[in-house]
């Protein structure tokens, strides 16, 4: 009976939505700690700057992942890259915790050398996980997939409300001597130290159900004897365990041949398309529409801003838990649908612009507009995602690969696209607090 319950489905996507949270939750967790650290660290507010980099430099590890996959196709474990780059994270994180607020003589100037290593490391882990983590879903029927993304949404989900829950960005206006109101932030209700710990501990959960993953495929596979069929035997069997739904698992040599085979099938025009619709759809929700999501709320209150993002990660998991149940597989339809959710992007990004007048601001239509933005664009466009996720693994190991390259170009040049514009020439105005801003 326990053994039953052990290698059920339901144990089976419970482990993968715990695998794939450890893929971008590190990245996540700094960006929502950013307004404690930045008033204790030396760089300030610069530091985003100093972040954003970082995450570029961690490209480094994909590319090297990509590298390997082009010269010695098949021959990449890619199970023991997933092992180490995981241990590599929670070994950062715990560095994080331990150490983030240390810092080193550089030059002359104080610098939070350990904070800015260890966000490296996480960043290199975080950017090698969509060319690692997706590539091994291949090995189970589709709808695990699905379960994957759902796991991605959490990953952005469960560090906002831990922070919500630490009270960041918590400020009351209060009278100075001269009568002008300025913003008194109250004291979070726990150290960013004890937030980096639980960071530490979701990506030891994140290992723990890839190993138990991993067990488990090799109990399965320990019970049947390999097959002595040729290429084209190995490829026909292989479809016909992504075709069912049951647990059917398929083996890293048959991954392998079936890597090598997909090769000149693989440049459909279908996938042509699904490509640099799912790169430009993570340029924006990873990339573009976070830089200035301060910018299109902060101006109607920081409640504004909170119920945002906040109600905007729920509807991540949410639409992707809806995927499990009903897929659209229409080219024509998937494209409707990043057209509807590029114009409440472009609604949103308009309200960025006009920051820090932007329409319909000291109204209730103006909060819930913009509420409801955030949580239309990010539930669409992630079920694009998951939709885009399951037809490529349809078309095999080497279209998932393809699939993590396209969602990791298009978030780095999203975000590369909007650095200049926010941090450099300061395109977008910021709306001062317990501050009328449009008199």
């Amino acid at each position: 009976m326990a053994a039953t319950w052990w290698h059920g489905a339901a144990v089976t996507h419970v482990l993968m939505a715990l695998f794939a949270m450890g893929s971008w939750v590190s990245v996540n967790s700094l960006w929502v700690e950013l307004p404690v650290i930045v008033n204790v660290m030396p760089e300030g507010w610069d530091l985003p700057a100093y972040l954003s980099v970082l995450i570029a430099l961690g490209n480094l590890g994909p590319i090297a992942v990509t590298v390997t996959h082009h010269c010695a196709p098949g021959r990449l474990n890619e199970r023991l890259v997933i092992h180490g780059i995981q241990a590599l994270a929670v070994a950062a994180s715990a560095l994080l915790a331990l150490f983030w607020s240390h810092t080193v003589s550089v030059g002359g100037q104080e610098r939070s050398v350990p904070f800015l290593l260890a966000a490296f490391l996480l960043a290199l882990v975080c950017c090698t996980s969509n060319v690692t983590f997706l590539p091994f879903t291949y090995s189970y029927p589709p709808q695990y997939i699905r379960t994957f993304f759902i796991g991605q949404g959490l990953s952005a989900l469960f560090p906002c409300v831990v922070a919500l829950a630490q009270g960041i960005g918590k400020a009351e206006c209060v009278a100075s001597v001269n009568g002008t109101m300025r913003p008194e932030y109250q004291r979070e209700n726990f150290p960013a130290q004890n937030f980096f710990w639980f960071l530490c501990v979701m990506l030891c959960v994140s290992a723990l159900s890839f190993l138990a993953l991993t067990r488990r495929q090799q109990g399965s596979s320990a019970g049947s004897e390999p097959s002595a069929a040729g290429e084209k035997a190995d490829a026909e069997e292989m479809n016909s365990l992504h075709d069912g739904g049951g647990e059917a698992l398929v083996t890293d040599e048959r991954v392998a041949v079936e890597e090598q085979l997909a090769t000149h099938t693989f440049w459909t025009r279908r996938n042509l398309y699904l490509l640099p619709l799912l790169a430009v759809s993570n340029a924006l929700t990873n990339g573009v529409l976070p830089s200035v999501q301060s910018f299109s709320c902060l101006p109607y209150g920081i409640m504004t801003f909170h119920l945002s993002v906040v109600l905007g990660n729920i509807a991540n998991p949410l639409a992707c838990f809806v995927a499990m149940f009903v897929l659209f597989r229409s080219s024509a339809g998937l494209g409707a649908m990043s057209l509807g959710g590029g114009l409440f992007g472009a609604y949103l990004l308009a309200l960025a612009a006009l920051s820090p007048c932007p329409p319909l601001l000291g109204h209730p239509a103006g909060v819930g507009l913009v509420v409801t933005s955030w949580i239309v664009f990010t539930g669409l466009f992630s079920y694009l995602k998951v939709a885009i996720g399951t037809l490529l693994h349809e078309a095999g190991h080497a279209a998932l690969l393809w699939c993590g390259i396209a969602i990791q170009a298009g978030s780095l040049v999203g975000a590369l696209s909007m650095f200049p514009l926010v941090s450099v020439y300061h395109v977008f105005s910021e709306a001062q607090e317990c501050v009328d801003n449009c008199t």
